[in-house]
């Protein structure tokens, strides 16, 4: 399978977590374009290498994309650059030529453009670090209200509406390249969200014209991958091709194709699944069936699955060990389940939950285990981790020593990541040290090797130069 991918940036879970799943099937051969042509905090992508390195591209089957990288050189870009409506139009159907010269099926999603209620502009326009809570108020209150009077001074809040209008305007441009047949699968992605905002009110306008609207932002692409994965081999399995939306079809289901896999969610506390996530405004039940669904996953109970997903769910409300907001832990035994399992641990946002490490760590891995990650918010995780059990679901069984090789090394990077750099060694470091990150990585190595049986030479590095996200390399 041929897959072409083009991430939102280049930060590590969105350029080498793809190619280290996609690793784990050797019939897959990913095409990214390189990583510098990317956008990262401050700079934006290189768009027309980017073209060129697409229409270079022959015999795919399928194309992962953020329309967003495209359009304005990345998600965050999308909130700052400067360009016209009418220059990223003309992006835009640019993209389309190309797309349409694939004969591919194409997998794509872009951003419903956030708002963010602090006043911190690292990923914003300069003016948010003044403005940025009064511009949230603004929107929220005009949402709910019809109406609502600020004191943002008008240049900077034309600035901001004539951005959020651009955008949202490019937003329905791709729906008609929906509804022309151009997209398999088009997501609009909804990020930070609040009960009431422009963002919300864009959202449900889309929704209206027919747009497929998911909560949610870094791991969709991954998402997406995972259902263009379950598509190719339910086809191929099954001797039939893709399905092709007609033009003009607006009644088209998002759903069309049999799913492949099926999965059967488990809530470590079921009594709470009904609870929102930080940074999400859907019950983390909804949130997982919605993310196993967009992957083409068949929701279903335990004993018609092939894989269970445990989902280490929090009591009362969801921790963020970061912005030291303490949950209850998880506290409950643990045991190697029989069936095919992986986990999805999400007591936290933004890291482990260290208590329900310590009990999995109890048990021994064997063929069964499919996964582990607890990557930033509750989707995030759910993506990432649903993405690597279908490729390896699929995977071909003749490669199972090269196979179980680089899934060790992807649950590697995702426990020292996931549990020992965001939960433990992050609250260690108060700016990005590479040396010191390194001693103090040293004990989760070690007992993440003994437990994986693996041993590697380790490195880290801070690519955005924040603490956010760190970049695991294995040698």
């Amino acid at each position: 399978m041929n897959i072409a991918f083009i991430p939102i940036d280049n930060r590590p879970v969105c350029y080498t977590l793809p190619e280290q799943i996609c690793a784990m099937d050797s019939s897959i051969k990913l095409f990214l374009p390189p990583r510098e042509w990317l956008g990262d905090l401050k700079r934006f992508a290189d768009v027309e290498k980017i073209f060129d390195w697409l229409e270079a591209l022959n015999n795919l089957d399928a194309v992962v994309l953020s329309l967003d990288t495209i359009a304005y050189g990345g998600l965050i870009s999308s909130r700052r650059c400067p360009q016209s409506f009418d220059e990223i139009k003309q992006r835009v159907f640019k993209l389309r030529e190309i797309l349409e010269k694939k004969h591919a099926e194409i997998y794509a999603f872009s951003s419903i453009m956030r708002i963010s209620n602090n006043n911190i502009n690292e990923e914003e326009k300069e003016y948010w670090n003044i403005w940025g809570k009064k511009i949230f108020e603004y929107s929220y209150n005009t949402h709910k209200y019809g109406h609502f009077d600020c004191d943002v001074p008008q240049e900077i809040l034309n600035d901001y509406l004539e951005t959020r209008k651009r955008n949202f305007e490019i937003n329905k441009i791709y729906l008609e390249f929906q509804k022309q047949g151009l997209f398999n699968t088009l997501v609009f992605s909804k990020d930070d969200c609040a009960e009431y905002g422009l963002n919300v009110k864009e959202a449900q306008e889309l929704e209206k014209r027919g747009g497929f609207v998911k909560t949610g932002a870094d791991e969709i692409p991954l998402t997406l991958l995972a259902r263009a994965v379950n598509e190719f081999y339910t086809a191929e399995h099954s001797f039939q091709t893709f399905p092709h939306k007609n033009a003009g079809d607006t009644s088209f289901s998002l759903f069309t194709l049999h799913p492949s896999l099926k999965v059967a969610p488990v809530f470590l506390a079921p009594e709470y699944k009904n609870l929102i996530s930080n940074y999400e405004d859907v019950s983390i039940e909804n949130s997982v069936k919605g993310q196993l669904e967009l992957a083409g996953c068949e929701v279903c109970g335990v004993e018609n699955a092939d894989i269970v997903l445990y989902v280490n769910n929090f009591e009362e409300h969801q921790g963020e060990i970061v912005m030291k907001v303490p949950t209850k832990p998880f506290s409950a035994s643990w045991s190697r389940p029989e069936k095919p399992y992986m986990i999805a641990d999400v007591r936290y946002a933004n890291g482990a939950d260290n208590a329900f490490v310590e009990k999995l760590f109890e048990t021994d891995f064997d063929e069964n285990f499919y996964g582990y990650a607890a990557w930033n918010t509750s989707a995030n995780t759910l993506g990432s981790l649903i993405c690597a059990a279908v490729v390896k679901y699929h995977s071909n069984p003749s490669f199972f020593t090269l196979h179980s090789s680089l899934f060790k090394q992807f649950q590697t990077v995702r426990f020292l990541d996931d549990w020992a750099y965001q939960a433990n060694v992050r609250q260690q470091l108060e700016k990005p040290d590479e040396k010191l990150i390194k001693t103090l990585m040293k004990p989760y190595e070690k007992r993440v090797f003994e437990k994986l049986g693996v041993n590697y030479n380790t490195s880290y590095r801070f690519p955005w130069n924040r603490l956010f996200e760190v970049e695991v390399e294995l040698n």
